[in-house]
C-alpha cells in the first residue's frame, strides 16, 4: 500500500473543487483516503473549506476524522456544526471518542447533543464516562468490550460474542465474569475455538488477568500497560465489577498529550497553548515564568551590587567577567540533572533511597566539575591570569556545579512527592534559581579564598 503524503497540489486541488462545488469529484478523490489522512487534509484547508468537506463526506468516515483533527481545528468546526449534526457523528463513535468530543462543547450544547441521540445504551455509556476525570482510567476507558460468563457453554459463548462484536471495531480480549458480574479472568480465542461446544467456560478460561481501578491515574495505567506490553486492559470498580477497557491507541494519545504538556512546562509555558492562539492566551501562558526570570535577574543585580568593592580593585575585577560563565554552568548543570530525574520519574525508574540518588549525582558532578575546572585553570594560565585567581575560579566552579546538581536532583523528587508535576523543575524554575545561587556562591567563595 502506497503511503499517503499530503501535498500542496492536493490541498489546492480540493480547494478549487470546493470553489466550483464539484462534489462528485471531491468525493471521488477522498473516498479511498484513510480517516487519519483525511483529517490531515482538513487540518490544512481553510476554515470554510474544512467545514464544507466535513459536511460533504459520509458520516461513518466524518466521525473518525473529527477524532483525529488538531484540537483547535476540531473546536472551531464543532462551533459551526448544529447539535443534530454533532449527535449524528457521535453515535458512530466508540464511547470514549464520543466523550472526548462532547467534553469540548459548552454544557448547554453538550446536553442538547446527548438528548438528540435516541439509542439509550449510547447515552447511558456517555453519561457514565462524563463523570470521570479525563486523566483517570475511567476517563480513558471505552464501554465497548466482549465479556462472557464462566457458566456459559462454548457454543453459547460463541453466539454471545458474535452478538456483542457487532458494536466493536476491534476485539483485543475476551473477559470472563462470574455470576456476580465480577472480573475473574480472560479467555483465549484459540482455546475457545478448539474446545468442545458443550464445555463450560470455567474449564478453559485463564484466571490471571491484569486490570486497573476506574479511579487510577492515567500515569499508572501507562506504567502497567508498558510493563506487561498490553494492547488493552480492563477497568473495574472497587467491587471488581467490569466497567470498560482501555486500548493502546488511547494510551498513545495520553502519552503524547502528557509529553506535550511536560515540554511546555520545561520551556516555561504554564498552559496548553497552540501557535495560532490569541496573543492574550499566549501571553498568559508565558508571562508567569518570565516574571519569575525577571525577579531572578533582579536578585542577581542585588548580589552583584553587594560585591561592588571588587570593581574598585584592579586585581579582583576579573571576577566579574566570569559571572555569566558561572551562572550559565550552574543553570546548565541544574537542567541536566533535573531532566534526567524527571525522565526517570516519568518512566518509574527512580526507586529506593533518595540519598543514593543524590550521592550518585554528586559523584558524577564532582568528576565533571573537576574536568571543567581544569579547563578554566589552563585557560587562566594561557591568558597569564594570576594563579590564585585561576584557583579561586576553578574551586568555586566545582562547588557551584555540585550545588546546582543537588538542587536539580532534589527539586523534581520533592515536587513529585508533593504530587506536583516534576517537569516544572526543568524549566525557568531551576534555571533561574541556579543562576542566582551560583552567582551568590561564586562571590562568597571567592571572598573567603581571596580574603577581600
Amino acid at each position: 500500500m502506497k503511503r499517503f503524503k499530503l501535498s500542496n497540489e492536493l490541498i489546492n486541488n480540493i480547494s478549487d473543487l470546493i470553489l466550483k462545488k464539484n462534489n462528485k469529484e471531491i468525493k471521488n478523490i477522498v473516498k479511498n483516503l484513510h480517516y487519519a489522512d483525511l483529517a490531515e487534509l482538513v487540518n490544512e484547508l481553510s476554515f470554510n473549506d474544512s467545514i464544507y468537506l466535513i459536511k460533504l463526506i459520509d458520516s461513518d468516515k466524518t466521525s473518525d476524522v473529527l477524532t483525529e483533527l488538531d484540537d483547535d481545528v476540531r473546536e472551531k468546526i464543532l462551533k459551526e456544526l448544529s447539535e443534530k449534526e454533532i449527535a449524528f457523528e457521535i453515535k458512530e463513535l466508540d464511547s470514549d471518542d464520543a466523550v472526548d468530543i462532547l467534553s469540548e462543547l459548552p454544557e448547554e450544547k453538550k446536553e442538547k447533543v446527548i438528548s438528540l441521540i435516541k439509542d439509550e445504551n449510547i447515552t447511558e455509556n456517555i453519561r457514565e464516562l462524563l463523570k470521570y476525570d479525563e486523566d483517570s482510567a475511567g476517563g480513558l476507558m471505552a464501554k465497548e468490550l466482549i465479556s462472557v460468563n464462566e457458566n456459559w457453554s462454548v457454543l453459547k459463548c460463541l453466539r454471545e460474542i458474535r452478538n456483542q462484536a457487532k458494536d466493536i471495531t476491534r476485539v483485543h480480549s475476551i473477559y470472563v465474569l462470574n455470576k456476580k458480574e465480577e472480573l475473574i479472568g480472560r479467555l483465549s480465542l484459540k482455546d475457545l475455538i478448539m474446545s468442545p461446544s458443550k464445555k463450560k467456560i470455567k474449564q478453559i478460561y485463564i484466571p490471571k488477568v491484569d486490570y486497573v481501578n476506574v479511579n487510577d491515574s492515567g500515569e499508572n495505567v501507562v506504567k502497567l500497560m508498558t510493563k506487561y506490553d498490553l494492547e488493552a486492559i480492563p477497568v473495574v470498580n472497587d467491587e471488581r465489577k467490569l466497567l470498560g477497557r482501555i486500548t493502546i491507541d488511547d494510551i498513545v494519545d495520553f502519552i503524547k498529550d502528557e509529553a506535550e504538556e511536560d515540554y511546555l512546562l520545561a520551556a516555561g509555558i504554564s498552559n496548553d497553548v497552540e501557535a495560532d492562539d490569541s496573543i492574550f492566551e499566549l501571553s498568559k501562558a508565558r508571562l508567569p515564568w518570565l516574571i519569575l526570570g525577571l525577579f531572578g535577574g533582579l536578585g542577581s543585580v542585588f548580589i552583584l551590587e553587594s560585591f561592588e568593592e571588587i570593581m574598585a580593585s584592579e586585581s579582583l575585577r576579573a571576577l566579574f567577567f566570569y559571572t555569566p560563565l558561572i551562572a550559565a554552568m550552574a543553570g546548565n548543570v541544574g537542567v541536566q540533572s533535573s531532566a534526567i530525574v524527571v525522565q526517570g520519574l516519568a518512566n518509574d525508574l527512580i526507586k529506593g533511597s533518595v540519598f543514593r540518588r543524590l550521592f550518585k549525582e554528586v559523584s558524577l558532578t564532582i568528576l565533571n566539575g573537576i574536568i571543567l575546572s581544569l579547563f578554566i585553570f589552563i585557560f587562566g594560565l594561557f591568558i597569564n591570569q594570576p594563579i590564585e585567581m585561576s584557583l579561586t575560579i576553578s574551586a568555586s566552579m566545582i562547588c557551584v556545579i555540585v550545588v546546582a546538581a543537588l538542587i536539580g536532583t532534589a527539586v523534581p523528587i520533592i515536587l513529585n512527592k508533593l504530587d506536583v508535576d516534576p517537569a516544572i523543575a526543568t524549566g525557568p524554575f531551576i534555571t533561574t534559581g541556579n543562576d542566582v545561587i551560583g552567582i551568590l556562591l561564586f562571590f562568597y567563595l571567592a571572598k573567603i579564598i581571596l580574603g577581600f
